[in-house]
């Protein structure tokens, strides 16, 4: 590893009271740095390598919907997890997304450093940027440590967040539909 992860890693623990020095801590810096730069690896991709040409032509002007993706963020302001699942909708205008692509996307803006309202937000103008759909919808459903292992201590809070774009910020219909079919199995 060529950063200086480890070393301020290192620090940290003496900081924290530990010795770095001891059996189970002595691989602890590396360890814990390049779990951080797997956690945020999300900045060193865009949604342009992630799409990679796949996007295909379609006559489908129907809502595509892809649930319950699971994602993993960090929170920006503690460097804690947040956890939960993504719901994301588009209305086709002639052109469709690999349908992995999706997920990938979500991935991506989670492993950065990360609130979850702007989350939202990146996932959704990517997919409205990509796909020139006539709407585009994002639900975020996540469990936040920073709220439930600190402060307040809260264990069964769950934030929810959406975004809604063209056809389903415009059409309360088109948002009903969005929305009661992403409640149809988790109920």
């Amino acid at each position: 590893m060529t950063s200086n992860l480890p070393h301020h890693y290192r620090e940290i623990l003496k900081e924290l009271g530990e010795d770095p020095n001891r059996e189970g801590l002595l691989d602890t810096p590396t360890r814990a740095a390049k779990a951080m730069q797997y956690l945020c690896h999300g900045y060193s991709q865009t949604v342009e390598e992630i799409v990679n040409g796949a996007l295909f032509a379609s006559d489908s002007d129907e809502m595509v919907i892809v649930k319950d993706i699971e994602l993993y963020s960090l929170c920006e302001h503690h460097l804690l997890p947040f956890i939960g699942k993504a719901h994301v909708a588009y209305i086709p205008t002639g052109k469709v997304l690999g349908l992995s692509k999706i997920a990938r996307i979500v991935d991506m803006f989670a492993r950065r450093l990360q609130i979850q309202e702007n989350l939202t937000r990146e996932i959704a103008d990517a997919i409205q940027g990509i796909t020139a759909a006539s709407g585009v919808a994002v639900v975020i459903e996540a469990k936040h440590m920073c709220m439930m292992m600190r402060g307040v201590e809260k264990q069964n809070s769950l934030m929810n967040t959406s975004v809604m774009l063209g056809a389903f910020r415009e059409s309360s219909t088109t948002r009903q539909e969005f929305l009661q079919l992403i409640r149809r199995s988790n109920d």
